[in-house]
């Protein structure tokens, strides 16, 4: 199918090149001629012009937007807006909140435009492994848009199948969900999001511990001079706490088992805070998750080296440099 991608960040550029090895038609539109080019050569039609990009797309069009969520996206779809016709589709694949998605998608919809909230993960290794997508939005507009699904998604070899799941495979089995109408996709996402800050902050908390094994205010007798980064790897077989983040981990450990190249100031993208707001909104303890919310303010003034664990697991999946 005929799908414009706007953004060609790590995540937009990454999309576009799985969508075009799945035999896509990739329309895209960057604001750096450069990044437009490189994806030009691999087979997608470039533009830096938002009007030249909606003229090559053939109605009923489908755009999907990759770019920072707030004020850029807001702009970007507002300035596709007055572009598109009705018919066409908006899919918004950053991380957006839920309740901005549901008023897009009113204000879209009020122009016969429809809109899907797409949660993505999968950070700068989607490319090779597929992304997870949580969809948000009308039936009949993500029927149309399932063959971009299924070729984004990992597919079913990701994991091993749920015992007692039989038949052909739904797609939440192959990495993509329906979630609901307008909003649900983004707030799945953002729960998803809060949960793994809850997993990071664990694994930093614990190899914290393991660092600090042989600190001189333990006894003598007690003291063990572990190797954090051999601990990860053995950790990833057979663990019942193996997981990609420990992968990343051990990834993070083997290169660089100090941390010395960070910092320890651990950055919040927004979607923590969301959710320990919807917590509270609705009444629902998050005791883990408010706990790694408020651990990262903390970074900011007294880091530890589990903070900058943290640090490096965000570089590891997602590219994330310390201040953002």
């Amino acid at each position: 199918m005929q799908l414009g991608v706007i953004g060609t960040g790590r995540m937009g550029a990454n999309m576009v090149r799985r969508l075009l090895q799945a035999g896509h038609d990739c329309a895209v539109l960057g604001r750096r001629e450069e990044a437009v080019a490189s994806l030009r050569a691999e087979g997608a039609a470039g533009f830096t012009d938002m009007a030249a990009l909606v003229a090559h797309l053939q109605p009923p069009r489908a755009v999907w937007v990759m770019v920072p969520a707030g004020e850029a996206t807001e702009g970007v779809i507002g300035r596709l807006a007055e572009r598109l016709a009705p018919g066409d589709c908006v899919i918004d694949g950053g991380n957006s909140h839920y309740r901005e998605a549901i008023r897009r998608g009113r204000e879209l919809g009020e122009r016969g435009i429809d809109f899907l909230d797409v949660g993505t993960s999968g950070g700068v290794w989607g490319a090779e492994r597929g992304y997870c997508l949580m969809i948000g939005g009308p039936e009949h507009a993500v029927q149309r848009l399932e063959p971009a699904f299924r070729s984004l998604a990992p597919g079913t070899g990701a994991a091993e199948r749920t015992p007692g799941r039989a038949g052909e495979p739904a797609a939440a089995e192959r990495g993509y969900l329906h979630c609901g109408p307008v909003g649900a996709g983004h707030y799945v996402k953002m729960v998803h999001n809060g949960i793994e800050y809850g997993i990071m902050q664990a694994y930093a908390e614990g190899f914290d511990l393991l660092e600090a094994a042989d600190r001189d205010e333990v006894a003598e007798t007690e003291r063990f001079d572990l190797d954090t980064a051999a601990i990860a790897e053995v950790w990833r077989r057979g663990s019942v706490i193996g997981s990609w983040l420990l992968d990343l981990t051990a990834a993070a450990l083997h290169e660089d088992p100090d941390l010395e190249d960070f910092s320890g100031r651990v950055a919040d993208s927004g979607e923590g805070r969301w959710t320990v707001q919807s917590a509270v909104d609705r009444g629902v303890p998050a005791d883990v998750l408010s706990a790694a919310l408020y651990a990262r303010f903390r970074s900011r003034q007294t880091p530890t080296y589990g903070d900058r664990l943290l640090s490096a697991m965000r570089r590891q999946f997602g590219g994330h440099g310390e201040s953002g």
